[in-house]
């Protein structure tokens, strides 16, 4: 079975499949994987319509590179046709009359959407049990979480339902479940991929993109998803030029480190001391070593680095990411679209009781929490504390990389626990996104890549993470250390 991008691409050029036929092969394995419960939306009319367009731009000699290859969408990206529910009874039969600029820019390139995948409500967790519509498995272990917010698609594409999907990541969500699925995800920096479309969950933290099985079919996908979007306030115009094309930074990072024996020949790779520290899993933190160890026999050189305020990324994420969610869902209030309470006395009473169907129980618990640090009162010694801290770790990370090219380590402190094990204690779920959150909280490029299997055959993902714009390099750097790994080295 091909899992790739770039091997169904070959089937497509080669002329031993068309993009009808790529989409029905996938469309059946989706319909046999349903106990996974990764897809919330499937529509055949739709998905075969696309494809039968790819297959008429094939024909007349389109040379796109991603044209009629299949793709599914994180359902956080609003798409025409099919439903947007963002994993919430509030959106359950909402169908927008747009699509997001991640789901345009994927059309444009001429791929086939396959449907749309289930997440966390509105992307708020970290194992894809807090969906509306069901927890969604981990393929390598039905009794185990995915990961999340978006697990959906990382067990998607890890069962092969599906090449490639889109995803989000607030505080790891992209780079989490990847590792607990033993596929790739890149986590862009904040404002390269447009946020139009994406229903919002913390504005200043939200940032699509892709999953895949490979770094290479990653850095395919991101290249067309990056590009400023005039329609998105925080999408970046100026981008340095070496760095803004990702697919032909990749290909050149690439072909400079082609020597076999020294792929990561002066590459400086800086280890926080904080990643390995107590409380990483024994497992995790043997397998990241190898990992580093083999591109050190290879050119690289290890530095040992400190990025002393990790431990406060969590107070600062969980205060700033609730309290812009408690300012993005106040939308929702059964006036203008969503769910509406049926039986209600008055207006307030028709909102408060919308809210209490619609919203799940992290939902409300963070909405409550986001509100507390907006109060007054608390503003200052809450929300403003966690954005002076959010300061701090951005310049904790610019210090690192004084020291190094790339910060490398593990991407969670554990493989994937098993479904219910920590729904009781949200705080032992919060302190899983401990090594993704300090990412995100700087706006930071950080990718997952698969790098070993502890003894219970769960995944193990190595975090490379690297400074603004660096996505190209980290890409290639991810998938030298790809190819030493396929060959056994």
């Amino acid at each position: 079975m091909d899992t790739t991008l770039h091997a169904l691409s070959a089937r497509l050029r080669a002329r031993q499949a068309t993009a009808v036929s790529l989409a029905t092969e996938h469309l059946e394995r989706i319909g046999a994987a349903a106990p996974l419960n990764a897809f919330l939306h499937v529509d055949a009319d739709l998905t075969l319509a696309q494809a039968r367009e790819a297959d008429r731009r094939l024909a007349a000699g389109d040379p796109s590179p991603l044209l009629g290859l299949p793709v599914a969408h994180k359902d956080i990206f609003v798409t025409r046709g099919w439903r947007s529910t963002a994993g919430s009874r509030m959106l359950e039969h909402y169908t927008s009359p747009f699509d997001a600029a991640v789901v345009e820019r994927l059309a444009a390139a001429g791929m086939v959407c396959l449907g749309k995948l289930n997440c966390d409500e509105f992307a708020m967790g970290s194992s894809n049990e807090n969906s509306a519509f069901g927890a969604v498995r981990n393929p390598r272990d039905p009794a185990r979480i995915p990961g999340g917010s978006s697990g959906g698609s990382a067990a998607a594409v890890a069962a092969g339902l599906v090449p490639a999907a889109t995803g989000t990541d607030t505080g790891g969500s992209l780079r989490q479940p990847a590792s607990m699925c033993g596929i790739t995800a890149i986590k862009p920096t904040y404002g390269r991929v447009s946020r139009y479309g994406m229903i919002a969950f913390a504005s200043s933290l939200d940032q699509g993109g892709p999953m895949a099985h490979t770094a290479e079919d990653c850095a395919l996908l991101l290249d067309v998803l990056c590009g400023f979007d005039a329609r998105d306030s925080t999408s970046i115009e100026d981008i340095p030029a070496d760095k803004a094309h990702i697919w032909r930074g990749f290909q050149a990072e690439n072909a400079a480190n082609a020597s076999p024996g020294k792929e990561f020949a002066g590459l400086t790779l800086g280890v926080p001391r904080e990643f390995l520290a107590d409380g990483v899993a024994p497992e995790v933190r043997a397998a990241v070593e190898r990992a580093i160890a083999a591109m050190v026999a290879r050119g690289a050189r290890r530095v040992d680095i400190s990025l002393p305020r990790t431990a406060l990324s969590i107070p600062a994420y969980y205060v700033i990411a609730p309290a812009e969610a408690s300012s993005n869902l106040s939308r929702f209030d059964g006036v203008r679209y969503g769910h509406r309470a049926a039986d209600f006395r008055d207006l307030n009473d028709m909102i408060e009781r919308t809210r209490a169907e619609g919203f799940g129980r992290e939902v409300k618990r963070r909405i409550l929490t986001g509100a507390y640090v907006l109060s007054h009162g608390y503003y200052d010694a809450y929300y403003l504390q966690a954005q002076r801290v959010r300061r701090l770790i951005a310049e904790d990370f610019q210090a690192a990389f004084r020291q190094c090219d790339l910060i490398v380590g593990p991407v969670a402190p554990t493989t994937a626990w098993k479904a219910g094990e920590k729904s009781a204690d949200p705080v032992a779920m919060y302190l899983e996104d401990i090594f993704t959150l300090g990412v995100s909280l700087a706006g930071l490029p950080g990718l997952s890549v698969p790098c070993a299997v502890d003894a219970g055959a769960l995944p193990v993902g190595l975090q490379v993470i690297g400074n603004y714009f660096d996505e190209a390099r980290m890409l290639a750097v991810a998938h030298r250390y790809q190819r030493l790994a396929e060959a056994g080295s």
